[in-house]
């Protein structure tokens, strides 16, 4: 009898955090995670524990709505860590049972803040909690540098597996995902070129804020983590737009993934054939399972007016964020610094996060 010992095995977090490489077309490629808040996750909380930022009774606190609240929950779990999030009535009931199932204490703000809406609301009760408490870790996902640079292992499996990659495509929400990959691609290749999927209303492009029906890509505040210098294009997508393209790429490529992978696919499919010499890989960042209710049931599209017949072909070219309109869009970002984009919601406009350590 073979003997194997437990260290062979990794955990649930690391063996889920690394996207599976899904052909999609001739040169479109899809990095398919079951959950890809694991991966900064993981690293941000076994970094500090490398550090000694975690004590024994250090208590994990956090300010989210969606999935980097479960993917903490589940490191915590299996670290024994005590967790707290702040969240806001966005979080579905599903995701909230599973949540206090792992062990997490989660805190739900009704009433935004009159500028940043829930996303400043959470940060203060955030605050708050940190200063009613001995000892917290907070991981800070908009700014903690460990979250783009957890991203790095997925640029290094990229290349190793697919040679060099010519267009990186992706939902952008905290701006680790997109610009740690893309910036370890371009340690092999400087000219990858990263497009970036937004949705209508989120500030990180230059839009005004306002409301956002298609969650887990946008914001209502600017992560310190967002570097706009990276993105060589930028797409805007409307929710119905998103569902539409998660539907097509469920029934065409048997792919139950969220509403952020249909937003990037959407994009990608659309550079990808206009590009055919170019190799294009697309971000897909979590699976359906959460959205059986909404995205994959015909009966609430139709109830919220969010059917369609199906998505889109191409994009609206525009000359500033402000004419994106309702409508998937899309503007030359050419690397450029927020400032230096014409037509961009002024900086001295936009509420910037504050750390959550301040």
């Amino acid at each position: 009898m073979t003997t194997v010992t437990t260290a062979t095995y990794p955990s649930i977090t690391e063996a889920q955090m690394i996207p599976r490489l899904v052909r999609l077309g001739p040169n479109l490629y899809g990095a398919v995670f079951t959950l890809m808040k694991l991966l900064p996750a993981h690293y941000i909380l076994q970094s500090a524990d490398r550090r000694g930022e975690l004590g024994d009774d250090t208590v994990v606190v956090e300010t989210t709505s969606g999935t980097f609240g479960l993917a903490l929950a589940m490191q915590c779990a299996l670290m024994e860590r005590e967790l707290i999030l702040v969240s806001d009535p966005a979080i579905d009931p599903n995701l909230y049972r599973r949540l206090t199932d792992l062990g997490a204490r989660v805190e739900i703000c009704h009433e935004p803040a009159a500028v940043g809406g829930f996303q400043e609301a959470r940060l203060r009760r955030l605050a708050e909690i940190r200063a009613e408490l001995p000892d917290t870790f907070c991981p800070e996902q908009y700014s903690n540098p460990d979250n783009p640079r957890s991203y790095g292992v997925v640029a290094e499996m990229l290349h190793r597996t697919l040679g060099d990659v010519d267009c990186l495509v992706g939902p952008v929400g905290s701006g680790g995902s997109m610009c740690g990959t893309v910036r370890g691609l371009r340690e092999h290749t400087p000219g990858t070129r990263a497009i970036g999927v937004d949705s209508h209303r989120s500030v990180l492009f230059g839009q005004p804020d306002g409301p956002r029906g298609l969650r887990g890509l946008g914001n209502s505040l600017w992560p310190a983590n967002l570097d706009h210098g990276v993105f060589d294009e930028i797409h805007w997508c409307s929710a119905a737009e998103a569902y539409a393209q998660t539907r097509s790429l469920h029934a065409r490529h048997a792919l139950f993934q969220g509403p952020t992978s249909g937003a990037a696919h959407l994009v990608a499919q659309w550079w990808a054939e206009r590009h055919p010499d170019e190799l294009c890989v697309v971000m897909l960042p979590d699976e359906g399972y959460r959205y059986q209710a909404t995205v994959y049931d015909d009966a609430w599209l139709t109830d919220n007016g969010l059917r369609l017949d199906g998505p889109p072909t191409e994009p609206v070219t525009v000359i500033s964020p402000a004419d994106a309109g309702e409508r998937w869009a899309r503007f030359a970002w050419d690397r450029r610094a927020y400032d230096d984009v014409s037509g961009a919601v002024p900086r001295t406009d936009r509420a910037l996060p504050e750390r959550a350590l301040s």
